[in-house]
């Protein structure tokens, strides 16, 4: 039996994960649990799981769901420091590391320190510090294993030693992109994006700052630093394909000519199943891919003039440093102004191009820097879109 800590429970991973677990009770069990404020949400996790301890982002959220639970053996806590607590929990084997954003980076630094085999679905974490990260999992000796079906399906491309790394014989990794709701619009009509539309993701399920950046590609382009981190190349070395079915998530291409790619029904269940479980798989009730009623598959380059967040990310990699922790902290800001309808969706990106590239680049040696350049580029962010009138 393998304790699971869910950090992000009540989001669109942490829903799948749960499902698992709830396939699997022979194999896993929910140990810890954290969600930010969705109350009702953790108090049904806390009756059906029976957690030994939650975490909820507010004293106030905390008081509620332990008013809803009353009775049950659950530790109820709140706030960073009892996050990064059950990350190091004894009876967790196992940490997914679902919360979305600059904020899961801490309690998965947490879960790598106490040697816990970290499942990754958290992309911000590498973004902003994927130097240190990647140290700390080398300096540890941790099992870590992507989350996001794209980087998930490059991993069960390679071949991997018994601590999952990788053999370098490969030429080029192919990272797909569905191209998300507006891959067929025109710049022109693209100025008219409602926020309902933005959200609408043609294949995926997801919960809506990240749908909002698959919309605008920032995701693709996230995933694409990601890559670089998790399997030691550099941007030149990854392609992005638009391929709106969303049944082959990613390819590795090798030096004798064969490309390798895994593919499945768009459904995060089996990435997270593969995670938990590698190098075995378990059922996960997805419904099997039918060859005959996909009948077709379909690539395009991605354009780069109506999705310019894709080479930002590409930029960012290369000036190195805190660039990516900037480009992630504007983006964060952006896309929340363009949910309240301060700015408009294209905007997204003239926002996070400015701060870019007006912002003081510094190299990182500690989380702290990468702490203060974010907070820097929070507060540039907000005035550079404070200062000008976008609507």
């Amino acid at each position: 039996m393998q304790g699971v800590c869910l950090l992000g429970a009540t989001g669109s991973i942490g829903q799948s994960t749960l499902n698992i677990i709830e396939q699997h009770p022979d194999k896993f069990f929910l140990a810890c649990a954290s969600a930010n404020e969705s109350v009702d949400k953790m108090a049904d996790i806390c009756r059906r799981f029976l957690p030994k301890r939650i975490v909820m982002g507010s004293q106030e959220a905390r008081d509620r769901v332990a008013t809803l639970c009353d009775g049950l053996p659950i530790s109820f806590e709140w706030g960073s420091e009892a996050l990064d607590s059950i990350a190091e929990d004894a009876q967790v084997d196992q940490v997914m590391a679902a919360i979305m954003g600059f904020a899961g980076l801490k309690p998965t630094l947490a879960g790598i320190r106490a040697k816990k085999r970290i499942l990754l679905a958290n992309k911000e974490a590498l973004v902003t510090a994927g130097q240190l990260f990647m140290d700390e999992v080398a300096k540890h000796g941790v099992t870590l294993l992507p989350i996001d079906s794209e980087h998930n399906a490059i991993f069960q491309s390679l071949p991997q030693d018994e601590h999952g790394a990788h053999k370098r014989d490969f030429s080029k990794i192919v990272l797909t992109a569905s191209g998300g709701p507006f891959r067929s619009w025109s710049l022109e009509a693209m100025k008219e994006v409602t926020l309902a539309q933005a959200c609408a993701h043609p294949k995926w399920s997801m919960g809506q700052k990240i749908s909002i950046d698959s919309a605008s590609l920032m995701n693709k382009g996230l995933e694409l630093i990601e890559a670089c981190w998790l399997f030691n190349v550099t941007p030149n070395e990854v392609d992005v394909v638009v391929h709106p079915e969303s049944i082959i998530h990613s390819m590795v291409s090798y030096r004798d000519g064969s490309v390798i790619a895994q593919m499945g029904n768009p459904d995060m269940r089996v990435p997270i199943a593969y995670g938990m479980t590698w190098p075995n798989r378990v059922a996960t009730s997805v419904e099997p891919l039918d060859f005959v009623k996909v009948a077709s598959l379909h690539f395009e380059a991605p354009d780069l003039e109506r999705f310019p967040n894709l080479q930002l990310a590409a930029e960012a990699w290369y000036l190195g440093g805190t660039a990516m922790a900037v480009l992630n902290a504007a983006n964060e800001v952006a896309v929340d102004a363009f949910v309240k309808g301060r700015i408009r969706f294209l905007d997204i990106s003239t926002v996070n191009r400015a701060v870019l590239h007006s912002t003081d680049i510094q190299s990182v040696d500690s989380l702290d820097i990468v702490f203060a350049a974010d907070k820097v580029a929070r507060v540039m962010t907000k005035q550079y879109i404070a200062e000008r009138n976008w609507l």
